[in-house]
């Protein structure tokens, strides 16, 4: 798993698995994209306006896996 932050567009972007040429984008909102393989696998989840749908984690990623908290900030 890997987090991007783009400060200049204000994307967020978690990257759950290597892309194939085989995924294909889902829009679920104006703000939230998800790319998805045909098998129905999640590759990735794309944040657009990052930060204000962030805003009640104080403009943080929470990340909790396995029992444990991690708060990822998104700076400017």
């Amino acid at each position: 798993m890997k987090l991007s932050y783009d400060v200049k567009y204000n994307i967020a972007y978690l990257r759950l698995h290597e892309k194939t040429e085989h995924v294909i984008t889902i829009k679920v909102s104006d703000e939230m994209n998800i790319d998805m393989a045909p098998d129905g696998t999640v590759y990735g989840i794309e944040l657009l306006n990052a930060k204000e749908q962030l805003a009640d984690d104080h403009g943080a990623l929470i990340v909790e896996s396995e029992g444990q908290r991690r708060e990822i900030p998104l700076t400017a």
